[in-house]
């Protein structure tokens, strides 16, 4: 059995020295694409990942069959990749795949003029969502409202424009929702510039007038569970990902309004930038530009997470208009947050294992005094047709011992070395020399400027490996769980704990997870992942580009 491994091993790594033929390569992507196209799709669209038999999928905030998912990691990542094969094979299959994701978006299209995270295409239930498609707007619940929390609307409207380019502008569906949406974005703007964290319903703009940012007097240290959804939002990068959607928009569609509209995102970020002794940004702003709470595990500080985002899109901003004011903010915030770097402890909590050597930086810093603040872990308890619960912990804390894990509470500092390098090759460029190319590549290519030149073409052995991971049907399966239907609970210890079936004790350790499915069946240990086949297309892709 040894020796059989052994010579399954050089077999392996024989035909991964072997360069596949162009026609190979091609062939191998019809045949993942098809399969991804008409096996695992709903309607055009996507989960995160599915069991290896496709009898069910899930993702984040969706599951099932008549749902797909709207955040990055399902119906966009997929949309995109089907764009990247089409641009570099010209094969029209990837354009119609395209095309139907892109029907998937319309389908999904909220009367408010973006998108939830979630797509139901069931038809009974499909009825109580304010979709556009359903026809009568005037009548339609404002829930779910617009959602810019983790890229979902600005994510789905890139995927939208670029299809629409694609087709050159003639499919009149895709078209029109995507000047509709457009048309919301800029109605959903605030007067500062700024954009809410989700809407329903577009801001009247003398509930908000045009502040600085400054620090409140006293805030509370205990979460007040206000609704934070109309705030001025950075968190996740919200505002980054407006401001560059409205940028790209500008280029694809020739309309100055959508400059205009990326440019007062710029200037919001210049009235946020908190004075000293902490000139970075906040997560999120009340009404009078004091940072504010958001979540539990969300308070009033300053962010060493999103404020190296919002670093990058000044530097971007500048090399799309020219003007110098959104470069000159730069330097004092990326002082400020390389002064604020945390060192590696010797004798490191649970929450360092993900920071590299470089160093971190704490998501929240507290308002003036700069200290670290974190969020002690909690039980995170679901029950079918109850929902979520958190019954202990979520308070803040100096202390990094036992915090929460499900939501980064520190944040690598590697990228700052790299910031102070755009920053430096941009004060020293000519501003026409920083344009990005005419095509953008990727979700939040504000995030990522080395990535929007084509990546270079991939190494064979890479490319071989991936035709051989294909199975029969055209799938790159991995091992994963990813539950099934009918979960009934579900909790996450948050300390040590005892489990009793039938009398019988099981202890729990912090972080175990317990979960009761309905049915005999277990969980499949097999999955398929939307990330790792868009991923696996457009390396495939890039080999074969014309």
């Amino acid at each position: 059995m040894q020796r059989l491994a052994m010579l399954l091993a050089v077999a392996v790594a024989a035909v991964a020295q072997t360069a596949p033929s162009r026609d190979d390569v091609l062939a191998a992507m019809r045949k993942a694409a098809a399969f991804y196209a008409e096996k695992v799709s709903t309607r055009g669209g996507y989960h995160f990942s599915y069991t290896d038999d496709l009898s069910y999928g899930r993702s984040e905030q969706s599951d099932g069959k008549t749902q797909v998912e709207l955040q990055r990691a399902g119906t966009p990542i997929v949309g995109m990749a089907y764009l990247e094969a089409w641009e570099a094979t010209g094969d029209r299959f990837y354009l119609d795949a395209a095309r139907k994701t892109g029907y998937a978006l319309v389908d999904g299209q909220l009367c408010s003029g973006g998108w939830d995270y979630t797509v139901e295409f069931d038809p009974a239930k499909r009825a109580r969502y304010p979709y556009r498609k359903n026809g009568d707007c005037a009548a339609a619940p404002d829930r779910p409202p617009t959602t810019f929390d983790d890229n979902v609307t600005q994510a789905c409207l890139r995927l939208l424009m670029r299809i629409d380019r694609a087709l050159d502008f003639k499919d009149v569906g895709i078209h029109e929702a995507a000047l509709f949406a457009l048309d919301s974005l800029l109605k959903a703007q605030y007067p500062n510039g700024a954009w809410p964290q989700r809407y329903a319903r577009f801001p009247e703009a003398a509930k908000f007038p045009v502040k600085r940012a400054s620090y409140p007097a006293t805030w509370p240290r205990k979460w007040p569970g206000v609704n934070f959804q109309a705030n001025y939002t950075f968190n996740d990068n919200s505002v980054s990902d407006c401001i560059d959607a409205m940028l790209e928009a500008a280029r694809i569609y020739r309309d100055a309004r959508y400059l205009v509209s990326a440019e007062r995102g710029g200037d919001f970020i210049l009235l946020a930038q908190m004075p000293d002794p902490q000139p970075a940004w906040a997560q999120q702003y009340d009404t009078d530009m004091h940072p504010s709470w958001a979540r539990v595990f969300e308070p009033p500080s300053v962010t060493g997470g999103e404020s190296q985002g919002i670093m990058r899109t000044l530097i971007v901003l500048y090399g799309e208009t020219g003007k110098k004011k959104y470069l000159d903010a730069v330097p004092r915030a990326l002082s400020y947050l390389e002064k604020s770097v945390l060192p590696r402890p010797s004798n490191p909590a649970e929450i360092w294992r993900r920071i590299p050597a470089a160093g971190a930086l704490a998501r929240f810093y507290e308002l003036q005094t700069n200290r670290p603040l974190y969020i002690t872990k909690g039980t995170q308890m679901f029950a079918a047709g109850l929902g979520q619960a958190r019954p202990d912990g979520y308070e803040l804390s100096y202390s990094d011992a036992s915090v929460i894990t499900h939501y980064a509470v520190l944040v690598g500092a590697a990228e700052l070395p790299a910031i102070r390098a755009e920053y430096s090759r941009a004060a020293a460029a000519d501003p026409a020399a920083l344009k990005r190319p005419a095509k953008l590549r990727g979700l939040s290519p504000w995030s990522s400027p080395e990535e929007q030149e084509r990546i270079g073409r991939p190494d064979a052995a890479r490319i071989a490996r991936l035709m051989q991971a294909l199975d029969e049907r055209g799938a790159w399966v991995e091992d994963g769980v990813i539950g099934k239907a009918d979960r009934m609970v579900a909790v996450t210890a948050a300390r040590k704990m005892v489990l009793t079936i039938n009398d019988r004790a099981y202890p729990i350790s912090e972080n175990d997870r317990i979960t009761l499915f309905d049915g005999a069946q277990p969980p499949r240990e097999r999955i398929i992942r939307s990330t790792t086949f868009a991923r696996n297309l457009e390396a495939m892709a890039a080999y074969v580009a014309r």
